[in-house]
């Protein structure tokens, strides 16, 4: 990212609505906003364009579809794009008693323990939590290096 280009966001995101919500709130604060509908045309998009930021929903047409995008993205994805820090905003939690990240508390596993992204958000996020999550992870040193 250079100094003088806005930081781009990718939306991966298969409801449309949410994809144009979210892109108002980015574009308000002055970033670029990619979007893809599934994990296929994200992952292209990613290597193409090379977001600095990925907001990433779960699931999606063929099921947990984010899943497979991180574990693709960071063992297939193009040295540059490997390591792009991701958001996950989902509302799996509320579908599967599934628990994809530790409490904050949890004494054993880290947050890219579970997965290796930044930032995990319930569905529906607040806003002002979704953008604190950017603006952390998109200034410098901000973003925790994965596995």
């Amino acid at each position: 990212m250079t100094s003088l280009a806005k930081p781009k966001i990718l939306v991966v995101e298969d409801d449309a609505d949410t994809v144009e919500a979210l892109r108002a709130l980015f574009e308000h604060e002055g970033y670029e906003v990619l979007a893809a509908s599934d994990a296929t045309s994200a992952f292209e998009l990613n290597q193409t364009e090379k977001p600095d930021l990925i907001v990433l929903d779960i699931m999606m047409p063929s099921g947990t579809e984010g899943f497979h995008f991180v574990w693709r993205l960071r063992r297939e994805g193009d040295e540059a794009c490997r390591d792009v820090p991701i958001i996950v905003v989902s509302a799996i939690h509320e579908t599967f008693p599934l628990k994809l990240y530790p409490d904050e508390s949890d004494p054993v596993y880290a947050p890219n323990e579970y997965l290796p992204v930044q930032a995990f958000l319930d569905k529906p996020a607040e806003p002002s939590q979704l953008l604190d999550e950017v603006r952390r992870l998109l200034k410098p040193g901000g973003a925790a290096a994965v596995d």
